[in-house]
């Protein structure tokens, strides 16, 4: 049962995290979350609310409509590793840290215009893409902390 509560678990948060980090947070909360100061660290704290309030949505018909059996305990020291996680990652220095202390610098660059081999329109400007390095190692970082979460929420 613990499996079957695992899995369950973890798709509703890794579906709500995909609809809350694409959907529900602005384009405010986006641009501003990584600027230094007040600022940044407010903006990231709204949107990890948001976030977190999404998944929370999400996860509450799964466990109800499935009868799964989980704690308070374990769905608050879940969701709190979960927002932590998240909100530190999203701060961008904190995982461009990462990135640089795990030799994936150049690997974090990608797609953006301090990458040797940006991506250019015909006249040589920058071509923004959504498809970066930065955003993929900031996403793989987040399932880790799914993954985390949702088998504390299973298990506690």
């Amino acid at each position: 049962m613990l499996a079957a509560t695992f899995a369950a678990v973890f798709v509703a948060l890794y579906v709500g995290h995909s609809v809350g980090d694409h959907w529900v947070q602005s384009s405010c909360q986006a641009a501003d979350k990584g600027k230094p100061g007040w600022v940044g660290r407010l903006a990231d704290a709204r949107h990890v609310l948001g976030l977190t309030l999404t998944k929370v949505i999400l996860l509450a018909p799964v466990v109800l409509l499935l009868d799964l059996h989980v704690s308070a305990l374990g769905l608050i020291l879940g969701f709190t590793v979960d927002a932590v996680t998240h909100w530190w990652a999203d701060r961008r220095t904190t995982l461009a840290w990462l990135a640089k202390v795990a030799g994936k610098s150049e690997f974090y660059a990608l797609g953006t215009p301090a990458h040797p081999a940006a991506p250019a329109t015909a006249g040589g400007g920058y071509a923004p893409t959504l498809g970066t390095g930065a955003y993929a190692l900031d996403q793989s970082f987040h399932h880790v902390w799914l993954l985390v979460g949702a088998l504390i929420i299973a298990t506690v």
